[in-house]
Order: structure tokens, then sequence, then C-alpha cells
């Protein structure tokens, strides 16, 4: 995409209808801009069929549920405004972005239950999120932040408010000339990545971190089911950093990242090998099938 993303020829669905894209505008005081009441959803669409549509337009309800933000939008609502997005921008492979966020209203402070919850429905077409790291092994830093307790957030809940770390620790990330971060958890357990799940090889077998404060990924859950089918074993635990030494392989997943190669974290490093590929090559394929 050429410019900002506020000015480009195309329509957005926005609270039942299509907009011409620059005009899918919201109000300074609108809720969500101050106290961070926002949740969305990154998908991408392959030759026409939207990968997972329903699981993420699911996602977005329970989402905005677990923020006591409930989106007046069925699953079959949410799925004809993404059908009517991609067609009217005349688009079959593409990244879609589903938001639903408290709008301005009679209340601007912290509680703003008589505040609408509005939604909108944008697509536009994007590459590979990590560039050239998708086949040569993205290069991760490790990010001073830590993911919070679950005690403290939602963290199940695909929320605005708990990326604010990640575009910190992206940019510290690249600073560095690296792709990306990792994240350990509050208790030093290692975590996920900024925007996407991570998964090692060790001795033949996949170890991938237990989603209990962290997004259980609807591409980790994907890969999973794969892998477990392909009779690979897979451990959901806890991994401690100083783990990293000890594996062979490494790749993250996410929606955006679909299946990424690693080649370094911090002083560890990983071959882009040959259950790596086999996952990579696997999942493009179940994508476009």
């Amino acid at each position: 995409m050429v410019g900002g993303y506020d000015d480009k020829d195309g329509m957005i669905w926005m609270d039942g209808q299509l907009v011409p894209w620059r005009d899918a505008n919201v109000h300074i005081l609108s809720h969500a801009m101050h106290y961070a009441s926002s949740v969305f959803e990154g998908e991408r669409c392959y030759s026409g069929k939207i990968f997972k549509s329903r699981e993420h337009s699911e996602r977005l309800l329970e989402s905005g549920r677990l923020l006591d933000m409930p989106i007046p939008y069925s699953v079959d609502q949410i799925e004809a405004a993404k059908a009517a997005v991609l067609e009217a921008n005349n688009l079959t492979d593409a990244y879609v972005r589903a938001v639903a966020w408290r709008g301005a209203g009679p209340d601007m402070g912290v509680a703003a239950r008589r505040n609408p919850v509005r939604l909108a429905v944008a697509a536009w077409e994007w590459g590979a999120y990590y560039g050239d790291a998708k086949w040569q092994g993205a290069k991760l830093d490790i990010a001073k932040w830590r993911r919070p307790s679950p005690e403290t957030i939602p963290t199940s809940a695909k929320a605005a408010g708990l990326y604010m770390i990640c575009t910190m620790s992206k940019h510290a990330a690249e600073e560095k000339g690296c792709s990306d971060a990792l994240f350990y958890d509050y208790r030093g357990y290692v975590a996920e990545a900024t925007g996407a799940n991570v998964f090692f090889v060790k001795d033949g077998e996949v170890h991938t971190p237990i989603p209990d404060a962290i997004l259980n990924g609807i591409t980790r859950q994907t890969v999973i089911a794969m892998l477990r089918d392909m009779g690979i074993v897979v451990h959901e635990r806890h991994i401690m950093p100083e783990e990293l030494a000890d594996f062979s392989e490494c790749w993250l997943t996410g929606t955006a990242a679909e299946v990424t190669p690693v080649g370094q974290i911090g002083e560890h490093h990983f071959q882009v090998g040959q259950m790596t590929r086999k996952v990579a090559e696997s999942y493009e394929a179940l994508v476009r099938s």
C-alpha cells in the first residue's frame, strides 16, 4: 500500500453500510481513543476465501464480551460485512481487519455504558508480514517488557490495549536490526512474539508455550492440529529461557505471520530446518485448499 492507510481508494464497511475509504472516520472523543476500549481481528483471505473466518468472528464477539463491551452484531452479520468489503474492493487475496470499539457518546470518563459500540471491517492487499524473513528466518530481540498475569487483564481477548507493549518492543527490536521481539511472561516463562505465537523443535518433537497468559492464536491451534495429524508429538508446556539453547528449530505462527521461520532469538541460533519447512508448506497448502 502506497501512502498512509487513511488515504486510499476503496470502501470500508462501517456500522452497517459501505462508506468511501477516506470517509471512514471517528470523532477524537471516541472512548476507545482515550481508554483502549477496542477489540479486533486480523484475517487473511486466500483465493476469495477467508481462512477460519467464522472462528475469527466468534472470537471478536468473545473479546468484546471479555471487555464488558457487547458487540451489537451476530457472527452471520460480521461474515456478511467481510464478504461485502471484499466484493466492493474486488479483492480475492487480502488481509481483513474487523475492529469494534466504544465510540463517542454521553460518557467521557472511564465508565462508558451509554456510548455506542461500533464496528468496522476493512481489507487490503498485504504481503509477507516479516518480508524476506518469511523464507530466511527472522531475527528476534528479547523484549524488556513481560506479558501480564491474567489476573490483571483479560489475556484471552484480542484487545487493543494488550498491544501497547508490543509496539514498544517491536520498535526497540527494529532499532537493533531485528524483525521482532520475544516476550517472557510475568513468571519468567517464554511467552510469544509481539503478534505471533512461537514453536520450537527438539529431537524431532515440538514444544510451544501453554496459552495461560497469552492469546491462544487461531493459527497456533491450526498448526498444532496439523502437527498431530502428521504424527508429530507436540508438548504444550511452560518453557524456561535457558531452554532456548537446547532447541534446533523455531518458527512463529499468526494470521499475519502465517508460518515464519526464526533464525535467531537473542544469542541463540536456529536452523531453518526440515520440520519448519514442512510445516510452512503444509500450512500454505491448507489455507489455499
